[in-house]
């Protein structure tokens, strides 16, 4: 974290020092005088000089307020009071976080003019300060000079959310930071250089989850092969650092209700194998295991706020290297379930790890739908980009709940077609079927093979290369490794499937 943020809630509040913020929404009333951090009325004024409408997440910053016990006061805009929805609240607060610098004390009057707050809009405007927060400067030796812990050591930010509603609002915000801490996990995972983070130290990573409650096994290496995972173990042959199958269980819910299964690929560093990538940009695939970065914070996110629901994540950690001993392009291996693959190209890799981890999902605890996340292909960056992930799967209702998620934490999905003509690209000539069906349809012919080995069970696959690195910075994301997807599944979870 390059800031910490040690966040309250009151319902009223004196001003002696730091920063004071405001809240205001387009075309209400300043309300002159109205706030103990703007007692002079200078904020209208203010406005009026500078031109500020107030436009969701907009700013405006008055240096030594007039009258005010403040050393510096800002505005943030929430846009029209009329159209806020969750996510407009976590930019207000991603934007008011970007704004406090130098200083260890925040007074947020966030209960905005013409605005009725709801603890929960109160809780997600603190979510949004939180994931702004986040930085990833851990082998920086010289911190940022706007840094308020490079100033002080590891002092935290006292920051006072000010609001009517603070007694639920607190309530709401034990599981922001629930959310908070999932999702920063998932990005120091992300972040972390492949030398430090790899398989077996991300498995220790995945076991500090016991301190939550979660159950956590760690199949190791000669564990996955009795189990038949030629597969995974094929990526695996050509690192020196052993693989591992980290299996997670949340128990929130009734007894005997089957689990909802989050499966990850993690995948610590590609360098393609023997099919090697070209050098420039190859640093980007330590960040190849954000499905296992992602799946693990949501474990996080839900053993931390006590989620009613039975939840099992399995991630598959390996490490793909093109040593003497790595699997060369037409290799054929046996996955666990029998099925035999033909590896035309050792790059396409992530769907060997996935095959053998979902259908050991499948076979061993029979859930009521499985969802994988993996960065999986380039070719679902040719078609969407890094704005949205791509959404395949073979059930119309779990793809519909997926899809309202999205839109409802802006993480957004668009759902790839699926079909028998794509299907059959992945046959072969000399086994079941081969790992890549060509160019063409890259990311539909993954899904498809990933597809082989799910049954009849409701599945999802999603496909976060463009979104969980690199993807675009916004108010309340400034890292590389974006712990998309915790968010997406915990409002999955939470709006369909707690009892």
């Amino acid at each position: 974290m390059s800031a910490k943020f040690d966040i309250s809630f009151e319902k009223s509040a004196e001003i002696a020092g730091g920063y004071a913020i405001l809240l205001q929404a387009e075309g209400a009333d300043f309300a002159a005088g109205a706030s103990v951090a703007d007692p002079s009325g200078v904020v209208a004024k203010a406005a009026r000089i500078a031109g500020f409408s107030a436009k969701l997440a907009g700013a405006l910053d008055i240096v030594a307020p007039e009258g005010s016990k403040a050393e510096r006061l800002f505005v943030i805009g929430l846009g029209k009071a009329d159209n806020l929805v969750s996510f407009d609240w976590l930019k207000a607060g991603g934007a008011a976080a970007s704004k406090i610098k130098n200083t260890t004390d925040v007074t947020v009057f966030v209960d905005a003019p013409g605005v009725d707050v709801t603890a929960a809009q109160a809780a997600d405007f603190a979510l949004g300060m939180m994931l702004r927060a986040y930085g990833f400067d851990t082998y920086k030796t010289k911190k940022s000079e706007d840094d308020n812990n490079a100033k002080d050591g590891n002092a935290s930010v006292k920051v006072r959310i000010v609001t009517a509603k603070a007694t639920e609002a607190a309530k709401a915000f034990a599981v922001s930071q629930a959310v908070a801490d999932g999702v920063n996990l998932a990005r120091d995972l992300v972040n972390e250089p492949a030398n430090v983070l790899g398989p077996v130290e991300f498995a220790a990573k995945v076991k500090e989850l016991e301190k939550l409650g979660v159950e956590v096994e760690i199949l190791t290496e000669k564990e996955m092969s009795k189990l038949g995972m030629g597969a995974l173990l094929g990526v695996a042959q050509g690192s020196v650092r052993p693989p591992r199958l980290a299996v997670m269980q949340w128990k929130g819910g009734k007894n005997g209700d089957a689990p909802l299964a989050f499966i990850g690929k993690g995948v610590v560093f590609d360098t393609g194998g023997i099919s090697i990538k070209p050098a420039g940009g190859m640093e980007d695939m330590k960040g190849d295991m954000g499905g296992a970065a992602a799946v693990t914070g949501l474990m996080h996110v839900l053993a931390a706020r006590k989620a009613k629901a039975n939840v099992v994540g399995i991630i598959g950690l390996v490490e793909n290297m093109p040593d003497g001993n790595a699997q060369r392009p037409g290799d054929i291996v046996t996955s666990m379930s029998g099925q035999t693959i033909e590896v035309i190209n050792t790059d396409a890799e992530g769907r060997l790890v996935l095959c053998d981890a979902v259908w050991y999902c499948n076979d061993r605890f029979k859930p009521k739908f499985m969802i994988d996340l993996a960065t999986l292909t380039g070719a679902i960056l040719v078609a969407l980009g890094n704005i949205q992930a791509g959404l395949f799967s073979n059930d119309d209702k779990l793809s519909e709940q997926l899809a309202i998620a999205g839109t409802e934490t802006h993480e957004r999905l668009w759902r790839m077609p699926m079909g028998k003509e794509y299907d059959k690209m992945i046959d072969s000539k000399f086994a079941d079927m081969k790992n890549t069906g060509g160019r063409h349809a890259g990311s539909i012919t993954a899904a498809h093979f990933i597809g082989r080995f799910v049954g009849d069970t409701p599945w999802a696959h999603i496909d976060i290369a463009g979104t969980a690195i690199g993807s675009p910075l916004d108010e309340i994301n400034q890292s590389w490794g974006s712990g998309y997807g915790v968010r997406l599944l915990d409002q999955l979870v939470r709006a369909n499937y707690e009892s």
